[in-house]
């Protein structure tokens, strides 16, 4: 099965790996997806949709291992305030659905800001915007080709 990421990076000559897993519907999380695909959760990235104050919808990309800081990342994306978007939104507005986002292909080409950890890899995985497979491949390449901006909003998970 070829998603719309797929089709995108070989339409860019991008190389990549494609990690399939199980899914299990009750525990999407990126810890269990990292284990699953072989990879420490810091290196497996995921897509947050929000919602920005004065420019609208962006995607944030954040280690699994992570959080959304949305103070950091409205600074960097110059709004007053952002939040996360209502789950019952995020199909509609990506055509994805949870466990599945990407910001490869989306509805809309919106924009995406990724933390800035994702340079201290030779490999990041992310969606391919489908549950249960994992696109792997180099950060470089993956900025690059969502003319993503890297910026510091990724904070500790709060046990």
């Amino acid at each position: 099965m070829k998603t719309n990421a797929v089709r995108i990076l070989e339409e860019l000559g991008i190389p990549f790996e494609l990690r399939h897993y199980d899914v299990d519907p009750d525990d999407l999380t990126a810890a269990t997806v990292a284990r699953k695909v072989g990879l420490p959760p810091e290196q497996v990235f995921k897509t947050l949709v929000v919602r920005g104050d004065r420019n609208g919808v962006c995607l944030a990309v954040v280690p699994g291992d992570a959080e959304l800081d949305p103070r950091a990342l409205a600074k960097l994306t110059g709004d007053r305030r952002v939040e996360m978007v209502p789950l019952k939104e995020v199909q509609p507005l990506t055509g994805y659905i949870r466990g599945g986002v990407t910001a490869f292909g989306c509805k809309k080409a919106y924009p995406v800001f990724v933390d800035e950890t994702v340079i201290l890899f030779d490999v990041i995985s992310v969606s391919a915007g489908a549950r249960g497979t994992q696109i792997l491949l180099a950060p470089d390449d993956y900025l690059r080709a969502l003319h993503a901006v890297t910026g510091e909003f990724a904070r500790a998970r709060a046990n």
